[in-house]
């Protein structure tokens, strides 16, 4: 499976890629997931400048700073009782009166210290449900440079800006058969590592709609065995 008809060489973090992004998310209707007793949750898929790079083996470090797009990753505290040390959206439990849109920006000013106003919001992607028991609504934002940003201690061990090139490899994304499951695995490769369901699952569909136009549904890929916890 590969995902083409998003042309990397042009994805430069400026107004053509807001609005195209835009334009793709008007047109993809959202599935709203499950509607019962789990956690409600948003993430923010935040669309920045690659920077000096993702200080990641693999990737490339740039002397200059880099306008090509990216998007903002975490990796979770090695101290977090729950899955310590995995990739991560800037995101969190939606509180008691707040919308998905307000939880993802109040969650990505308190990991990454990134503080954005409403108007940076574009869209939503559909509602993943996962095996621990939250239903999480990925919010796609615009960032701009977003040049300072800070890990949150105790929360965020570090921040890394992953260009959108790489979620468009060749090899992405790898599918893989897992017991007591029908569905496959759907991970993510980044640099010389790896992005698991749901995180990965959400990065797919992000490209998959909003980079190159097509109304992927993955809501059926499987979650690996840890995260079913």
């Amino acid at each position: 499976m590969t995902r083409r008809g998003a042309d990397i060489d042009t994805l430069l973090c400026d107004p053509l890629l807001r609005s195209r992004v835009e334009a793709h998310l008007r047109a993809f209707s959202i599935e709203a997931g499950s509607a019962g007793t789990e956690r409600a949750a948003a993430v923010a898929v935040a669309i920045t400048e690659e920077g000096h790079g993702a200080d990641l083996p693999g990737l490339p470090q740039h002397a200059a700073w880099s306008t090509q797009a990216a998007l903002i990753l975490t990796r979770r505290a090695l101290t977090l009782r729950h899955h310590p040390g995995q990739w991560a959206l800037p995101g969190g439990r939606i509180e008691p009166g707040e919308s998905a849109e307000q939880a993802a920006l109040r969650e990505m000013a308190e990991e990454v210290d990134l503080r954005l106003s409403a108007d940076a919001v574009i869209g939503r992607l559909d509602n993943v449900v996962t095996r621990s028991g939250f239903v999480i609504t990925p919010v796609v934002v615009w960032a701009g440079p977003a040049r300072t940003m800070t890990p949150q201690p105790g929360e965020v061990q570090s921040i890394h800006r992953i260009p959108l090139s790489e979620f468009l490899r060749a090899d992405a994304p790898m599918l893989e058969t897992v017991e007591g499951s029908e569905h496959p695995v759907l991970r993510m490769p980044v640099g010389a590592h790896w992005i698991a369901a749901p995180t990965a699952a959400v990065l797919y569909q992000f490209c998959e709609v909003a980079l190159a136009g097509r109304h992927t549904r993955v809501g059926h890929f499987e979650q690996p065995k840890f995260a079913w916890r």
